[in-house]
């Protein structure tokens, strides 16, 4: 089994012998003492795609579904959020996309659900992005899709899509992943293992982001984090270096094309063998 598995099965059993401790059917929980272990995770650096594996990909994706790949790289949302993505989220007074949902499934069913958190938030809103936003609505009309709203008893809500299936429901992450992505990505010559899913797009947004100097603080507020510690733990290796900023300082200065020195030519006043 894979150490991820291991750790949840962990979790899982540590947490039901918690239960028996808070009902008096065992003294204590067995996981707690020193000589059991929860299994290490194996640490594994996100590899974030380039611009022209990115433009390659959109390229290849279909019309229908291709500002998804806007959505996650430009902006940085998660899957459900794309799903739940609205031109209702626009702001009309300033460039920023507000996301306030995302689409879940709960036993088999779809609803629509507050962020990662229950925590909304607003992202910045590229003028790329805004106007592909723009042509996808017109080339294909957002479909109103109801859905209840935070569990599956919870009230209607009637919201205006970006994306959805072509019979005007809501997309689902499954059929998603194995009609669309998976298709795009063999089609791209992209290799099709977990560490090209759709989450992808969201580390492609990180790294262009703090590439740019873009600070931890300010990205994990866009990305939807609790902690920015975790956003520095998983992206720290994209951090530009200090000799890398000081190469792209000195070269804004002096302009890149610039000789890195002078060399005078014979005749301009110095004696020559």
């Amino acid at each position: 089994m894979s150490v991820g598995y291991r750790r949840v099965l962990f979790t899982d059993v540590s947490m039901i012998l918690n239960a028996a401790v808070d009902d008096r059917k065992i003294v204590n929980n067995p996981f707690s003492v020193k000589s059991i272990r929860r299994p290490k995770p194996t640490p594994t650096k996100v590899v974030p795609w380039t611009v022209a594996r990115l433009a390659a990909f959109r390229e290849n994706m279909p019309k229908r579904y291709r500002v998804s790949v806007d959505l996650g790289a430009g902006c940085g949302l998660r899957q459900g959020e794309i799903f739940g993505a609205s031109p209702e989220d626009l702001d009309e007074t300033r460039p920023v996309l507000h996301v306030t949902r995302q689409i879940k499934l709960v036993r088999g069913q779809l609803i629509f659900a507050p962020p990662k958190g229950g925590k909304s938030r607003e992202v910045p809103l590229p003028g790329s992005v805004a106007g592909r936003l723009k042509r996808h609505a017109a080339e294909c009309p957002p479909v109103a899709v109801t859905l209840p709203w935070a569990s599956l008893t919870g009230e209607p809500r009637t919201v205006e899509l970006y994306l959805s299936t072509p019979a005007g429901t809501a997309l689902t992450r499954s059929m998603f992943n194995s009609g669309v992505w998976k298709p795009t990505i063999r089609a791209t010559g992209a290799p099709d293992d977990r560490h090209n899913g759709m989450h992808v797009l969201r580390h492609t947004y990180a790294s262009v982001l703090l590439d740019a100097g873009e600070s931890i603080k300010a990205l994990s507020a866009y990305l939807g984090h609790a902690d920015p510690g975790f956003t520095l733990r998983t992206y720290t290796h994209l951090l530009p270096t200090s000799e890398d900023r000081t190469r792209r300082a000195i070269d804004k200065a002096l302009g890149e094309d610039q000789e890195q020195e002078d060399v005078p030519e014979p005749g301009d006043g110095l004696e020559t063998a």
